[in-house]
Formats: structure tokens, sequence, C-alpha cells
């Protein structure tokens, strides 16, 4: 080990002496060219900040355009489903359309029969009212003959005047009227008896539907009808009626 160190220690002033001196011309060679390589490092350094920053710009562009993209796509999806609901609307529609002309060209003869079954119930039936009920009647046969008019409004006033019709069988009513030419008050109930009295109260008579006319009662009855007159009229209470109603008969 002693051998060995003393041949490095010879050897040092040998190597020191064998590099030669640098003069001060190589020094600032040598620095000039360090100078150079940062200089030239620092330039690439620049340019790599600058690709770094246009890398960046590019990024966020991108991100900014991707996240347009996405908004559009739900946008569109939204708007897709908006068209197929309004194409389906339209389709219904169209089938609307359709049965609606189907439904008119079936119930129009319906209404008609409805009307004509109307008339010649109206006919039939005890007379009370018989003008306003016909008057009724003959505007539904004028309103199903008008164009202007649509198939929904045809069919609603003909089953109001049917309902109208139907009402009468459980209301009682009294009103003026004129009968064999003389002003009479006729008390209807239902359409279970039709009577009247004149306003003197010394007349009073009934429809007959056997006879299909107007008879004289029994002056006995004169104060039930009046009372029922009065009655009718909400002139009085509820009370209970003696009436000369005939009895119903087997159709």
């Amino acid at each position: 080990e002693i051998m060995l160190s003393r041949n490095l220690f010879l050897l040092i002033p040998v190597m020191l002496y064998l590099v030669p001196p640098l003069s001060a011309q190589n020094v600032d060679q040598i620095i000039s060219a360090e100078g150079n390589r940062i200089e030239q490092g620092q330039e690439s350094q620049d340019s790599i900040d600058v690709v770094v920053d246009a890398t960046s710009g590019i990024i966020e562009q991108y991100r900014a355009i991707t996240k347009e993209v996405d908004g559009l796509v739900v946008y569109n999806t939204l708007l897709q489903r908006q068209i197929d609901d309004q194409n389906e609307t339209l389709r219904q529609m169209r089938e609307s359309i359709d049965n609606v002309q189907f439904v008119e060209r079936q119930i129009l003869p319906l209404l008609t029969r409805m009307i004509t079954g109307l008339e010649q119930f109206v006919s039939l039936d005890v007379p009370f009212l018989i003008e306003e009920r016909s008057s009724r009647v003959t505007n539904l046969t004028e309103v199903l003959e008008r164009a202007d008019v649509s198939a929904a409004e045809k069919f609603r006033v003909v089953m109001e005047a049917w309902q109208i019709e139907n009402d009468y069988g459980r209301t009682i009513e009294a009103y003026t009227d004129n009968v064999d030419g003389r002003e009479v008050d006729v008390l209807r109930i239902g359409r279970v008896a039709l009577l009247y009295q004149t306003p003197d109260g010394q007349t009073s008579g009934s429809w007959d539907k056997d006879l299909n006319q107007w008879i004289v009662v029994d002056n006995g009855f004169r104060t039930a009808i009046r009372n029922g007159i009065r009655l009718a009229r909400n002139q009085i209470g509820p009370d209970l009626l003696l009436l000369p109603i005939a009895a119903p008969k087997e159709g």
C-alpha cells in the first residue's frame, strides 16, 4: 500500500507537467463557446415555451369546442324528441280527422232519426207547451241542415232537446195557455196529469188520453187544482193534493 501511494505521488507531477498551460485567448474562446451554448439553450427553451403555450391554447380550444359539441348533441337530442312528439301529434290529429269524418257519416243519420222520433213523441204526448216543444223540434231540423254548424254542436243540441223532454217527466209546472178559446192556468204534473182552471176558478178540466181531448172535471176538485197551480208557482208549501188523475193502463 505504501509503494502504491508513492507511485501515484510520483505520477502527479508528471501529469501536471503534461497538461499544457491555458492562454488567455483559449479561456476567452471557452467562455465564448459556453456563452453561445447557453444562448442557444435559452433560444431552444424559448422555442419550447412558445410551442407549449401554443399547444396549451390548442388544448383549451379543443376542450371548449368539445364542450360546445356535447351541448349541441344534447340540444339536438331534445330537439329530435320534440320533433318526434310533434310528428306523433300530427299523426294522431290526422287519425282524429279521419275518425271525425267517419263519425259524421254515421252520426248525421242517427241525429235525423232522433229528431224524427222526438217530433213523433211530442205529437203523441199530452199537449202541454205544445208550441214551445214543436218549435224546438223545428229548430233542430234547421240546425241539422246547416253546413256552418259542426257535427259535435248538432249532436249537443239534439241531446239537449231530448234531455229537456226527459226532465218534463219528473217536474211540476204551471203556465198560462188557451184551451177551447179560453185563457186558463194549466197545471202539469210530470206526464201523469194535465189539468187546467180558469182564472176565476169556476171551470176546471183535465186531459183525457183515451178521448184525446179536454174534459170538464167535477167542481169538487177545483180547490185541489187551484192549490196545485199555486204549489207549482211556489206560492204555497208542499201539500197533499187529491187530483183527478187517470189510473195507468197496460200499453
